[in-house]
């Protein structure tokens, strides 16, 4: 072999080491981003234990491990019950009273002579009584025993206004349990509800807001477990869905206050740290969360935080870059839509907008 032959030879060695080392490179630049152990906080290092003479080798105190991800957040304090009012609300509902003529009713027959589906149509269906010395509507209990008794129902939600034909299922389905506890309904005239519900219907559907952020990669994709692991650091916990996840309510029971999704096929994937996801969205559900808690503020925010750990951008629906000058016109936006709801008795988050918006 000549010196030529050689020096190709060097030569073609060297440049095929190279095309593996760049494969080798790219492959890794674009593997998806991975999660990473969590530092133990500060001051919680264990010494290791000394057996000194005499000692026991008994295995030393485990300890659970705990998240410590949201350290930086303020605290929630007290976690109180939703506030409870009537299910039923002659704002958002057609009522129908039942007279008992007197009589006193058990909560457990009430219960009993329920219909197996609580829906007319696409609109919920409920029932209320007023227990013995008490005002209030509630739903039946079984034990107490109720003097008045009322069926209710919804005008409106997302699926569109109360029609004459669900209207007349309210009527036999509110009658045929009327029959059952032994009461007598009293129903308003259908063509005027029915127009209540359209009114109601087409002012639902003009203030409605569920706003969504993009959030997508820069450059490396994320794995579902670096994208729950840099969520949760956020407050954010797994929701009941795989692929997504929410931000909890300062109130247990509530609606969260932001949810995050993402491609539920790599949440699912046999190999998770393989999957790669390139976009995650954030959204807002303006209607179920209240005004004070501030919840496009917290939208704004977690995604600006998630931006920048993540080294992404945030987009809108069709692709285009948000700043924050933008989002904050989007907020000013969002306070005229709070007061006009909180001016006609449906403000955002109350139990009255959580069932008309939903």
């Amino acid at each position: 072999m000549n010196s030529l032959q050689v020096g190709l030879a060097i030569a073609g060695g060297l440049i095929l080491m190279g095309v593996i080392a760049y494969n080798t490179w790219y492959a890794r630049r674009n593997e998806p981003r991975q999660a990473q152990p969590e530092a133990p906080p500060p001051g919680d290092e264990r010494p290791e234990p000394v057996a000194g003479p005499g000692a026991s080798m008994a295995e030393p105190e485990r300890v659970e491990p705990s998240f410590d991800g949201d350290a930086a957040l303020p605290p929630l304090g007290p976690l109180p019950t939703p506030d409870k009012r009537p299910a039923l609300d002659a704002l958002i509902d057609v009522i129908a009273p039942i007279a008992l003529d007197g009589r006193v009713v058990s909560g457990d027959a009430l219960l009993a002579a329920l219909p197996a589906t609580r829906r007319v149509g696409s609109k919920p269906f409920a029932v209320e009584g007023q227990a013995e010395g008490a005002s209030e509507w509630e739903f039946p209990v079984a034990g107490r025993r109720y003097h008045a008794v009322q069926a209710g129902v919804q005008l409106a939600n997302r699926t569109g206004a109360l029609n004459e034909i669900e209207f007349s299922e309210f009527v036999a389905k509110a009658q045929l349990y009327a029959d059952t506890v032994g009461g007598a309904p009293e129903f308003p005239d259908m063509l005027p509800e029915v127009m209540r519900a359209r009114e109601l219907d087409q002012f639902a559907s003009q203030h409605d807001a569920q706003l969504g952020l993009s959030l997508r990669a820069r450059s490396a994709a994320w794995s579902p477990g670096y994208v729950a692991q840099q969520a949760a650091r956020l407050g954010f916990v797994a929701g009941a869905v795989p692929g997504r996840m929410v931000l909890p309510a300062a109130q247990m029971g509530l609606p969260p206050v932001l949810g995050l999704a993402f491609d539920a096929q790599a949440a699912l994937a046999e190999q998770p740290e393989q999957a790669a996801i390139h976009e995650l969205v954030l959204n807002l559900d303006v209607p179920q969360v209240e005004r004070a808690q501030q919840p496009f503020a917290r939208l704004c925010e977690v995604a600006f935080a998630l931006a920048q750990a993540m080294d992404g951008v945030i987009t809108d629906d069709a692709g285009q870059v948000l700043h924050p000058e933008m989002m904050s016109a989007i907020g000013t936006d969002l306070e005229q839509l709070y007061d006009t709801l909180e001016q006609h008795d449906l403000a955002a988050g109350s139990p009255q907008a959580r069932r008309l918006f939903s």
